[in-house]
C-alpha cells in the first residue's frame, strides 16, 4: 500500500483504544447545493493489509472515473456501510446543518453487522449511543471517512443523473444540483422543481410556479 493510504490507516487505529476493532467513519456530500438530497454514508472497513484498497482519499480529490472504481471495491470490501438521505423538504424545515446531522445520526443507527467501538464524522458532531468523534478535516485524515466519502459521492452523484432524466431544464446531470450559471438561469427563467431547496434559491426563483 501507498504511503498516504498507511498514514490514514495508522490515524483510524490511533483512535481505537486498546481491544477496540470497529470504527465507523461518516461522511457525507450536498450540504452546498441549491437541489436534491443531502447525503451520507456510514462504513466500517477491515484493517488487514490484504483488504485494503489502495487510493482511498477525500471524494473531492478523486476523479469521477477513479471515485467509481472505488466505491464498487469498497462496497465489495466492507465489514458494512449504510447509506441515508434527507429530502429537500427536511432540509427547509430543520436547516442544512440540522439535515445533515440526522443523516448521519441514521447511517450510523443502520450499521447492523457489528456493534459500533467508535463512530468518527467528518467535523460535525452528532447524537448517537456509540462513543463519537469529530475530526476537523477527517476526510484527508481517515481512511474509514474516506471510504464514506466515496460511497456517498457516487451514490448522490448518479441520484441527480436520474433526476436530470425528469428534470432536464436544470442540466441536473452536469451539475449534480449545484448553483451554476446556467442552472440558477433556469431557476430565473422557468422557476424551481420539487427537487429545489426553497431556503437555498430565494435570491434566484421568482416562483414562476413548480414544474
Amino acid at each position: 500500500m501507498t504511503d498516504k493510504v498507511r498514514e490514514k490507516i495508522e490515524f483510524d487505529k490511533s483512535l481505537l483504544e486498546h481491544g477496540k476493532k470497529y470504527l465507523v467513519g461518516i461522511d457525507e456530500v450536498g450540504r452546498g447545493p441549491l437541489a436534491g438530497p443531502v447525503v451520507c454514508c456510514a462504513v466500517v472497513m477491515p484493517f488487514e493489509d490484504e483488504k485494503i484498497i489502495d487510493g482511498i482519499d477525500d471524494s473531492k480529490k478523486l476523479s469521477e472515473k477513479k471515485r467509481v472504481a472505488l466505491a464498487e471495491k469498497i462496497k465489495q470490501t466492507a465489514i458494512d456501510y449504510c447509506i441515508c438521505e434527507v429530502s429537500p423538504e427536511e432540509i427547509d424545515e430543520i436547516n442544512i446543518l440540522q439535515a445533515t446531522k440526522l443523516c448521519m445520526k441514521r447511517c450510523a443507527e443502520g450499521i447492523k453487522k457489528v456493534v459500533p467501538d467508535l463512530v468518527v464524522t467528518d467535523a460535525v458532531d452528532i447524537s448517537v449511543s456509540f462513543p463519537q468523534l469529530s475530526v476537523i478535516k477527517g476526510d484527508l485524515k481517515s481512511y474509514t471517512i474516506g471510504a464514506a466519502s466515496i460511497l456517498a459521492k457516487v451514490y448522490r452523484d448518479d441520484m441527480m443523473v436520474e433526476y436530470d432524466k425528469i428534470y432536464p431544464q436544470y442540466a441536473f446531470a452536469k451539475n449534480k444540483g449545484y448553483g451554476t450559471k446556467d442552472h440558477i438561469k433556469a431557476l430565473k427563467e422557468i422557476g424551481s422543481c420539487p427537487l429545489h431547496r426553497k431556503t437555498f434559491i430565494k435570491n434566484f426563483s421568482e416562483e414562476k410556479g413548480k414544474i
